[in-house]
């Protein structure tokens, strides 16, 4: 893992990293040259050398202090500008690769979430702060074998004894490096949650059930629960921590007194040199210090390492769908798409959604799906746009199994407006141009799909039109400086602008729309199926909707019961029938005919 965060690095800004390894190796020799010029200085005092030998290592010394001091702020200026251009590159791999995953699978699967989490929360540092590590440890080793050299003229002993004694050190390092990720992994979920009640303290929407029910004290309490159990963890870390660092310090504090009482009692005989007790003191120093920070930064390094798995495991995710090797065009739709005994489970430990569902979608035609809740009707959708693959069975385009196709080029083809539609925190175009980008600088594209959704008069009469902002998180920031509150639209109006973002491709292939009014009232409800039964006209289009009454003029309805299609066929042909369509139809329509017999009896 430490290579691929070097070869990141060196993609990203090679010569910085080179200028960055030679400033560390320079900082890292300084202070073992300033300990030997250090110690000539005060032997030639005591020896009574000339006082131009004395000044001229005096001279020497103070342009190493300069030195120092330069290279302190070159060192500084470098890791900013790593930091950065590094956290830049990690943060757009991270971003391509989750792009990349062509399912859903992976984003309703709370073990990754956490590991995404934990990739965007550590992804865009971690990686800088690794090659940080690794130039530390780089540099510490340079100090250390410079020091260890001195004190190996001096006492060998004392030299082997400070080296041996690192071991213990960064072992314990390294145990507590392992237990602070675990807890990372470990309080995951716990920190989620957090967040997410967090969140809801500044979400608009949540506001008002927060305050209809009382439920702010509740949820405050489920927060404090979250963080102190993460809290509880990070605590008990902690005090391991400071065990074991209190240990280490006591051991190097013996180390190093033990080592300064024998360097006074030799100088006091005569065998040692005042500037010797300087050198020893300053080695000792130096050495302890070097490992003490190698020994930190192993285990800081260490600890990067393993976080940066998540980033790793998010990058390196396999597909959750089976891409061909070589996948087919994907041929205009002249024919239909068929699902053809299609079972299908989010996995081995849900139930099974469909089983066996078969179902013709006729090309140049309109089907509705009718279905209570739960009945997987939103499942169909996310498989008709290859989100999944049928866990059996098959779903074909003109014959050809979808699996034959790439994703992308498929949804190319497709045009939907999902139940759980989103609501994006740009302007109105871009709310509307992303459902095709080509169109986006397009006015009159847009323009026309918000006519088609009923919303463009809507739009032209907010503060901007349609460069306003749609959002009450960020402040519209005008061309003139000048700064504005986002506008945020009714639900209904929301809604019409998911249809107008599927509209848009409106010359696509297959339009799919689920729930295109379910938030809209009786007249906007009228005006969006008058609207869309003309767009739809000579067009491939599944229509899905609780209300039956707006589906009911369909080509084609089919009825999803228990995972099978149980009924097929227009709506004269399912009343007739007398099955779950018609006792479906006939329940919504006895409210109108109750409402209309009371208003007929003058009550």
């Amino acid at each position: 893992m430490t290579a691929k965060t070097i070869s990141l690095a060196w993609r990203t800004r090679p010569r910085l990293v080179v200028l960055a390894v030679l400033i560390a190796a320079a900082l890292a020799a300084v202070p073992v040259a300033v300990a030997w010029s250090t110690k000539l200085i005060l032997d030639s005092i005591v020896a009574s050398h000339s006082t131009a030998a004395v000044l001229g290592l005096s001279l020497f010394l103070a342009a190493l202090g300069l030195l120092s001091k330069g290279l302190e702020q070159g060192s500084r200026y470098c890791q900013s500008e790593l930091d950065r251009s590094i956290a830049l590159a990690a943060q757009s791999r991270l971003y391509t690769a989750v792009n990349r995953l062509p399912g859903l699978a992976r984003f309703e699967n709370p073990a990754f979430l956490d590991r995404l989490r934990l990739a965007q929360t550590m992804g865009g540092r971690t990686p800088s702060q690794i090659l940080t590590g690794a130039l530390s440890i780089g540099a510490a080793v340079v100090g250390i074998l410079g020091f260890t050299g001195s004190l190996l003229a001096l006492n060998p002993v004392l030299a082997a004894v400070l080296l041996i004694g690192a071991i213990p050190a960064l072992l314990a390092e390294l145990s507590v490096s392992r237990c602070r990720v675990a807890t990372y992994l470990k309080l995951g979920p716990v920190e989620r949650r957090e967040l997410f009640y967090s969140q809801l303290m500044a979400d608009p929407q949540a506001a008002k059930e927060i305050r209809l029910f009382g439920i702010g004290a509740f949820l405050h309490g489920r927060m404090i629960d979250d963080r102190e159990t993460a809290n509880a963890a990070n605590r008990k870390l902690d005090v391991r921590e400071l065990r074991v660092q209190s240990a280490l310090g006591v051991l190097a504090a013996l180390i190093a007194g033990g080592g300064l009482v024998w360097t006074i009692l030799r100088a006091s005989q005569g065998t040692l040199m005042v500037g010797d007790i300087s050198m020893f003191v300053a080695a000792v120093g130096g050495v302890q210090n070097q490992l003490a920070g190698l020994v930190g930064q192993v285990a800081r390094t260490h600890q990067q390492l393993l976080l940066f798995r998540s980033y790793l495991e998010v990058e390196n995710a396999e597909s959750d769908l089976v891409i061909a090797a070589s996948p087919r065009p994907v041929p205009p739709l002249t024919h239909g798409i068929k699902l053809e005994d299609v079972w299908f489970r989010y996995n081995d430990e849900h139930p099974w959604v469909l089983r066996g569902a078969t179902l013709e979608i006729r090309a140049d035609a309109c089907t509705g799906l009718v279905g209570l809740n739960g009945a997987g009707k939103s499942t169909i959708v996310k498989l008709l746009c290859r989100m999944y693959d049928p866990t059996r069975g098959r779903i074909t385009w003109d014959g050809i199994d979808l699996r034959d196709f790439d994703p992308a080029e498929l949804r190319c083809r497709i045009g939907a407006t999902f139940q759980d539609f989103m609501q994006y925190d740009l302007s109105a175009r871009e709310n509307i141009g992303i459902g095709a980008l080509e169109l986006l600088a397009d006015d009159s594209a847009v323009e026309a799909a918000a006519r088609n959704a009923g919303i463009h008069k809507a739009i032209e009469s907010l503060p901007k039109g349609y460069d306003t902002l749609l959002t009450r998180i960020f402040v519209d920031s005008g061309r003139n400086g000048d700064e504005s509150i986002g506008v945020f639209l009714s639900g209904g109006q929301w809604q019409r602008i998911a249809l107008a973002r599927a509209l848009l491709r409106g010359d696509r292939d297959f339009l799919i729309l689920d729930e295109p009014s379910s938030g809209l009232d009786a007249e906007a409800e009228h005006e969006v199926h008058t609207r869309i039964s003309d767009l739809r006209l000579g067009r491939t289009s599944l229509l899905i909707s609780h209300r039956l009454g707006a589906i009911r003029h369909a080509d084609t309805l089919a009825v999803l019961d228990d995972g099978v299609f149980a009924e097929t066929g227009g709506h004269d042909e399912l009343i007739r029938a007398g099955g779950i369509y018609a006792r479906l139809f006939r329940l919504q329509a006895s409210g109108y005919r109750d409402e209309t017999n009371v208003s007929a009896a003058g009550v």
